[in-house]
């Protein structure tokens, strides 16, 4: 045993001796509360149930929906605690204004147990108090959930407020410990950062700190005036890295730079963070300014690895608790190491970490008056009175609000208090042994903490020799356990480098504005005596690329070609078709930031949209070979004594795929490989708008190998060469996603049979939808306007998925006004070559002037309650439009509008709300806001939508996750990246042979055999 290690066990030991006595629950109230939670320690689902149910509760306002909410989160219950559960609920239904007080009186009870108060006035009732027990504070605002400048303007007076006053009340008072008392103000308060900007993007820090840096300057002028402290709090990981930045871009401005009261958080969960305080204390020494740093452990473990899970992405943060706690104790010593620079306050309850942190610290000969301890208000008493016993500084972090922006915070701590590895449990509530609890965390890791957790190799898609090196746009290529199907990954705009990369592929492209592109047929480039100019929607006089126009003859070339090319690949083995689609994948990775820039220019998607549509084109790829291996082979029908019958799948023949321009790689590429890898030849024709992104899937197509024939791609006019082949005899099947028009003009002309017609034509028809968006009584708003605004406006509302109505229960609809409006009035609206645009232009001029009549033609039976005044000039750019007062039976009710405006409609109730969503032709998508249970199970059974999305955005569809297609006039039923879809691309066969032979057959018959393939 090391030196330092008895050490810590010594201090250690004396902690808990102190601890022990006086004997306390881990949670400092008993009663109701305490009770809860040992419930929630023994019982997961009544744990989860639980915390549901704590966080609505502050959004009811009724005693009955109290009682019937109780009902819905705890009725299902089937452990030891159902039979006094269920007659807890039986008797609350009694008298439901009596007993729905008595719940939300005793859930207040469970938030005062971790905030010290309403409001300023409210906290020094707390703060008094623990002064007469030597505990300073550090005080933080509630409320970071800001959806609107208006909130953040809010949050910014708000936190002025607490300095005027905690300073006016605090005057005379002194640091409890005295010595080195002017590293420690008695006045500290604690700022969250993203509640100062309703708008921060993590793939544009320098917009967030732009806007957050005038909100700051006033409360730290007016802090440094006062004598007071201010600590930049540390959230999500999305917004780390501006956080840091702009603290030291505050820090080194020269009001600021001698200004040593200053400090941040680093989270030790965090795999960079070692890096990230190296960085800070560089800056610090250059600076030559002392600064503070509270080191934590981190409070959004689950957040942050749901989060990056779902997005592909590399998990920020350590999955291993004594990972965490090694690293903590790694940060321990680069802080106490450079202790001339910078102060600590170390911020845990792990008593390990804090005897670890005192035994360092002597080690280093660094008194004990120049660092001090932070510990959460509410928890962990026994251990903040024996620190300040053994005579170390003590501060605790007290959070200040109401109750309901205060919700996640006390659902935060509640996760904390009741999981199963953290320490205060292992401690208070089971007993763990002082030995156990004090051991190095670096001993149960695996082994060993210190070697880096490294990404496993993954197999290279097939054919390319290069594998794929996907953490270089943020992703991981661990498959998740149990899943046969692993997405591509979105990029990871919070990395510098991959920002980077994005802006040099926006310069690259830029330098290509004029180019020229072909016709493809029978792999041969064909060039016409016109040219369509493609255009950028942000700068209509920039031609971002020309194509070759291709007219009947070309269409009827590309006819022939496709219909040669099909002897040979329909009857090409499966592996070779699903290899080539994992090669296309492979180079649409390598090439995703380029042609991401070219969406900038040519379609006007922002970042993050430019490269979720590249991200899908690469799962369309990737999920649709994975289908057809699973498909390819013939499959016994029955085991049946005597006969052998397979099923398996041909081809249909020639398919033109018709792709629409706004999701121009994703749809087009979706469309073409499922017929490719099925068997089918393919003449593609992208839509006008985006054609440069379509010559360049086809160029992808031929780098990966595609044969001559198999796929050509055809540029022109939509009412010539596309009803040309529509209705041409030697055309087996059309793929359409486009608008409702066109679409039946399509499946209406494809039930003719025409002269020399062979096959009957299959249409896989995609159009779109008037999609509603419900919003429950008890809806979480933080949650609910965000995912509104982002499926309403994102993409400027050009995706046949976005939301068009929102449907709000009048008991909800002021509430749910007020904020949206606000939210609206803050979106960002500009050219999206700016990383933080969130509306940029719409296609086209014909696109611009249809929705601004439908907007004036909407004025004149509706309720314009907003529409955004600040747009650029030049560019297609509609602002973003709110109606209200609008009726179900309105043109802005029932026609598809495909551009940045919403109508909002008032319902009675969820009866009246699910009748209004429901009336329309249309069936793509919907969305519900909720937080009842039963009313979540009614809407998922009752919603006609072909995608039903609830407490999430209504768009955004996942391949494989997600399968998305609509039905009435949405389209035929079908489900792109679904399991399915590429049924709609092959026709069944069954070949049946008699295996008996005088009496004599084989007793057992493979489930899979080979395919039938003809000699070569």
């Amino acid at each position: 045993m090391s030196l330092l290690q008895a050490e810590v066990e010594r201090r250690g030991t004396q902690i808990f001796d102190l601890v022990d006595r006086h004997p306390e629950s881990i949670f400092s109230k008993a009663g109701f509360y305490q009770r809860m939670m040992e419930f929630s320690m023994r019982d997961e689902h009544f744990k989860v149930q639980m915390f549901r149910f704590v966080d609505v509760l502050a959004s009811l306002r009724r005693g009955s929906d109290i009682v019937q909410h109780l009902d819905e989160y705890f009725a299902d219950m089937r452990n030891g605690y159902a039979p006094l559960i269920r007659t807890g609920v039986s008797l609350a239904r009694i008298v439901p204004i009596i007993s729905g007080k008595f719940l939300r009186w005793n859930v207040s009870g469970m938030a005062r147990q971790f905030i010290a108060g309403r409001n300023p006035v409210d906290v020094m009732k707390t703060v008094r108090k623990k002064r007469r027990q030597r505990i300073g504070f550090t005080v933080d605002l509630l409320g970071e959930a800001v959806v609107s400048e208006e909130e953040a303007n809010e949050y910014a007076a708000r936190c002025q407020e607490l300095l005027e006053h905690l300073t006016r009340e605090t005057r005379g008072w002194t640091d409890p410990l005295g010595k080195n008392a002017e590293l420690f103000p008695v006045v500290n308060v604690s700022v969250k950062i993203s509640a100062l900007y309703s708008q921060m993007n993590p793939a544009d820090p320098a917009d967030a700190i732009a806007h957050l840096a005038p909100r700051l300057r006033p409360i730290l002028r007016r802090a440094k005036e006062l004598g007071a402290f201010i600590n930049f709090d540390m959230e999500s990981y999305a917004h780390k890295n501006a956080t840091l930045e702009l603290f030291r871009m505050l820090f080194t401005e020269p009001e600021f730079r001698d200004w040593p009261h200053a400090g941040i958080v680093i989270q030790a969960y965090l795999r960079d963070a070692e890096e990230d305080l190296s960085d800070l204390i560089a800056w610090g020494r250059e600076r030559e300014t002392r600064f503070t740093v509270r080191l934590v452990k981190g409070a959004y473990w689950d957040y942050e690895k749901i989060k990056s899970t779902q997005n592909g992405w590399v998990v920020p943060v350590w999955l291993q608790k004594p990972e965490s706690d090694a690293n903590f104790e790694r940060l321990t010593r680069i802080l106490l190491e450079n202790e001339s620079i910078v102060t600590s306050a170390f911020g845990s309850h792990n008593v390990r970490s804090i005897a670890h942190a005192q035994a360092l610290a002597e080690e280093l000969g660094i008194d004990r008056s120049r660092f001090e301890f932070q510990l959460l208000y509410g928890m962990a008493g026994p251990i903040k009175r024996a620190l300040v016993e053994m005579g170390y500084r003590v501060r605790e972090y007290s959070p200040v609000g109401e109750l309901l922006p205060g919700m996640s915070y006390l659902v935060r701590r509640l996760l904390e208090n009741t999981s199963n590895e953290g320490f205060l449990r292992a401690k208070f509530s089971e007993h763990v042994s002082a030995a156990q609890l004090l051991r190095d965390p670096r001993d149960l890791v695996n082994g060993a903490v210190e070697v880096a957790v490294s990404a496993a190799p993954v197999q290279g898609f097939a054919g390319d020799t290069r594998a794929p090196d996907f953490s270089r746009n943020g992703a991981t290529p661990e498959m998740p356990p149990g899943d046969t199907y692993k997405n591509a990954s979105l990029t990871n705009f919070v990395d510098p480098e991959s920002q980077e990369e994005m802006r040099a592929a926006l310069r690259d492209v830029r330098t290509r504005f004029g180019q020229k592109y072909p016709l493809v047929i029978d792999g041969k480039e064909v060039w016409t005596d016109k040219l369509l100019p493609s255009l950028n929607p942000s700068a209509p006089d920039q031609v971002v690329g020309l194509v070759a126009e291709a007219g009947i003859p070309e269409a009827e070339s590309a006819v022939k070609a496709a219909r040669r090319a099909f002897q040979t690949w329909g009857r090409t083995p499966f592996e070779e078709r699903c290899q080539l689609l994992e090669r296309v994948a492979a180079i649409l990775d390598r090439r995703r930031f380029e042609l991401s820039a070219v969406e900038v220019f040519e379609v006007g998607k922002a970042w993050a949209e430019a490269d979720g549509d590249i991200r899908e084109a690469m799962d369309f790829c990737l999920f649709y070979a994975h289908q057809m291996r699973l498909r390819g082979n013939p499959r016994l029908t029955q085991h049946v004594l005597g006969e052998e019958s397979y099923q398996h799948y041909w081809p249909r023949g020639v398919a033109l795929v018709i792709a629409p321009w706004n999701f121009p790689v994703a749809i087009l590429c979706g469309m073409v490989t499922a017929a490719l890898v099925t068997g089918n030849t393919v003449i593609m024709k992208p839509a006008e708008p985006s054609a440069i992104l379509g010559a360049l899937l086809m160029e992808i197509f031929e780098e990966a190998g595609v044969p001559p024939g198999v796929l050509n791609c055809l540029h022109g006019r939509g009412s010539v060469i596309g009803a040309y082949l529509v209705d041409h005899p030697d055309v087996e099947m059309i793929a359409f996603t486009g608008s409702r028009e066109v679409g039946l003009r399509i499946w209406e002309s494809a039930g003719k049979t025409r002269p020399g017609q062979r096959e009957l034509k299959r249409v896989v028809c995609e159009m779109g939808g008037k999609n509603a968006v419900i919003v429950d009584s008890d809806a979480d708003l933080d949650e609910t306007i965000v995912d509104t605004i982002y499926s309403a406006f994102g993409y400027q509302g050009q995706k046949c998925s976005a939301c068009s109505r929102l449907i709000v229960l009048e008991e909800n609809y002021d509430r749910v006004m007020q904020r949206l409006l606000a939210a609206a009035a803050s979106l960002r609206v500009g050219n999206p070559e700016e990383p933080g645009i969130t509306v940029g232009p719409v296609i086209d001029q014909t696109a611009y002037r249809r929705i601004q009549e439908i907007i004036e033609s909407g004025k004149t039976e509706a309720t314009l309650a907003f529409q955004a005044t600040k747009i650029p000039e030049n560019g297609y750019f509609i602002p973003p439009t709110i109606f209200t007062g609008v009726k179900p039976e309105m043109t802005l009710s029932q026609c598809e509008i495909f551009g940045p405006v919403l109508s909002v409609l008032k319902a009675r109730d969820l009866d009246d709300a699910i009748r209004i969503a429901n009336d329309t032709d249309y069936a793509l998508t919907a969305g519900f806001f909720s937080r009842s249970p039963a009313n979540i199970e009614r809407v998922k059974a009752e919603l006609v939508a072909g995608n039903v999305y609830v407490n999430r955005s209504c768009t955004g569809a996942v391949v494989g996750r997600h399968p998305f297609g609509g039905f009435k006039m949405s389209g035929g039923g079908t489900k792109a990246g679904g399991s399915d879809y590429l049924l709609n691309f092959l026709v069944p066969r069954a070949v049946t042979e008699n295996i008996m032979r005088h009496g004599f057959a084989p007793e057992a018959t493979p489930e899979y055999r080979a395919e039938f393939l003809p000699r070569r």
